[in-house]
């Protein structure tokens, strides 16, 4: 992908997405899936290094990734905030559905994916190195690990959201439903597919991550994490209907 700098990206308009590059962060690849499907076009913006991030705080009043900018507007950096956001600028096709009882479905399994002790944030608490959890703004600070229960049993929390995803697809399939949610695609779907690669890494050659971090997630069989076979198969097919392959970071 193309990158600007923060100090380019803020004065410029539209649409800027502050994105780690060259690694396939989960909610960053989320955003962008996200954006994708609404053909919302946007700005990537570089994360800086370490060290370096006196102008994104500034500018996003946080140090992390991703975070979505428009216009001169809040910045948006939790994953309900850029996916309402999109829901605002490019109302169809709609990620979130307007039927209630779907709805609540939706974005309950959006946040076992993606929300605070859900799939991705309880993988990470199993890749992280705790002995950095005291250093301020670190990574492992954001994370939380100073709580024990959740960094002990984060590989059973994983499976429990891997044994949700499998529930509600199997039901689907069930009602002859190819989506996680009602008839059509919604956000979980996108979520689920872009947060995949942290415990079912795709090839290569559909995403060519760096080969350290492919090692991290290709563990997690021997962690005791389990992924029901329907999911990947569904992985699969929301990229090959609804994203690009190979993945471009």
């Amino acid at each position: 992908m193309e990158y600007i700098t923060v100090a380019e990206a803020i004065d410029e308009s539209g649409l800027r997405l502050v994105l780690g590059p060259a690694t396939p962060g989960p909610w960053g690849e989320a955003a962008k899936a996200v954006f994708h499907v609404k053909r919302l076009p946007y700005t990537a913006v570089a994360k800086p290094p370490e060290g370096e991030r006196v102008d994104l705080l500034r500018w996003t009043r946080q140090t992390s990734a991703p975070v979505a900018m428009y216009e001169r507007e809040r910045p948006r950096s939790g994953w309900s905030e850029i996916l309402f956001l999109a829901e605002r600028l490019a109302p169809e096709p709609r990620l979130v559905p307007r039927d209630p009882a779907e709805r609540l479905a939706a974005l309950g399994l959006a946040f076992e994916i993606c929300g605070e002790t859900g799939l991705g944030w309880s993988r990470r608490l199993m890749i992280l190195p705790q002995q950095a959890a005291s250093e301020h703004d670190s990574m492992p600070w954001k994370y939380g690990l100073e709580d024990e229960t959740a960094v002990s049993t984060a590989a059973d929390r994983v499976n429990e959201v891997l044994g949700l995803l499998a529930r509600a697809l199997g039901a689907q399939r069930a009602r002859g439903e190819r989506y996680l949610v009602g008839q059509g695609l919604s956000a979980p779907d996108l979520y689920w597919a872009t947060f995949s690669n942290m415990v079912a890494p795709m090839s290569a050659a559909h995403c060519p991550m760096p080969g350290k971090l492919r090692e991290i997630y290709e563990s997690s069989a021997s962690l005791g994490i389990v992924v029901d076979p329907t999911l990947i198969e569904h992985r699969d097919f929301i990229f090959e209907e609804h994203l690009a392959l190979p993945m471009v970071f």
